[in-house]
């Protein structure tokens, strides 16, 4: 049973506001600047240090659900209701590619850590791996039976995890699209999923208020994480892989052990849901988004 006594606190830095409510957040990979989406349909990048915004981008008829930062740091994938995936680029905001092959809301998106493919998934119950120099499709694929509400690459490059509102996280082949495994533990909609940075582990975060993780080749259960009080929609391992960030529906983000499950710090700066987060680079913030992004010491 995980130690949940006495956490730390999460320290506040700086709050981002859009005039409309923020859905997803990603840092550059150098750490200074923060890519946002929202309600309003634009993607807008802004100064961390300074919050000054770089760069609004506009070209989405609906709202941005998720947005990513391509590993090499040159562009920015965002994904919207309006069924498409845009890309632009990091430092201009200026239009790149636009992908349409999705039939319903995409809800979600994330880079090959080589730079060269982006997955994308949403309520047309299918993910789908594309060349995102072209927009070629690779592959789709078929494994769940309902919105597929998260993907996350390997660090390796060879896998894809998916979550679904199926209630399981599947891993499959990145080249073949071939299913690999299929996670059934969580008891209700899996909304969040992340990789361990040596791409041995997954987390999984569900309405069923529970974080699991286990071991990506087997399935095998490694540890779960109950202290929210209601469901978890986002996750991120931290980068050096000790830590854990888990944000939920009862407006905290915790910060916990992923060995041992010992939560290690609380941050309560939010006053409604917590629907996206991510680590800085350094491993030193965390950027959280309920409907505003605030950004704060991680201090673990």
């Amino acid at each position: 049973m995980p130690v949940t006594s006495s956490p730390r606190e999460g320290t506040i830095l700086n709050i981002f506001r859009n005039r409309g409510s923020i859905f997803g957040v990603a840092w550059s990979p150098d750490g200074k600047r923060i890519a946002s989406g929202g309600n309003d349909g634009t993607v807008q990048v802004r100064n961390v240090a300074t919050g000054a915004i770089i760069f609004t981008s506009r070209g989405h008829s609906g709202s941005v659900w998720a947005v990513a930062w391509s590993p090499d740091g040159t562009r920015i994938a965002s994904a919207s209701w309006d069924k498409t995936v845009q890309i632009w680029n990091a430092m201009t905001g200026r239009h790149i590619l636009t992908y349409r092959g999705h039939s319903d809301l995409v809800l979600t998106v994330a880079w090959s850590p080589d730079s060269r493919r982006i997955a994308s998934a949403g309520s047309d119950d299918t993910a789908q791996v594309w060349d995102a120099a072209t927009g070629r499709n690779i592959l789709t694929y078929t494994g769940h039976t309902e919105t597929v509400s998260a993907v996350a690459w390997s660090p390796n490059g060879r896998d894809i995890a998916s979550a679904s509102f199926d209630n399981t996280v599947q891993v499959w082949n990145t080249t073949t699209g071939k299913n690999l495994l299929t996670y059934r533990v969580h008891a209700s909609r899996v909304w969040s999923v992340t990789w361990s940075p040596d791409s041995t582990r997954v987390a999984s975060g569900s309405e069923d208020g529970s974080v699991q993780v286990w071991y990506a080749n087997t399935g095998s259960y490694f540890e779960a994480y109950h202290g929210h009080r209601n469901g978890v929609q986002a996750l991120a391992w931290s980068p050096d892989g000790k830590h854990i960030a888990s944000g939920s529906w009862d407006t905290t983000v915790q910060v916990w052990d992923a060995t041992t499950g010992r939560i290690v710090l609380t941050y309560r700066g939010h006053s409604s849901s917590v629907g996206a987060l991510a680590w800085s680079p350094e491993g030193k913030r965390i950027a959280s988004v309920a409907d505003e992004i605030q950004v704060w010491a991680a201090g673990v």
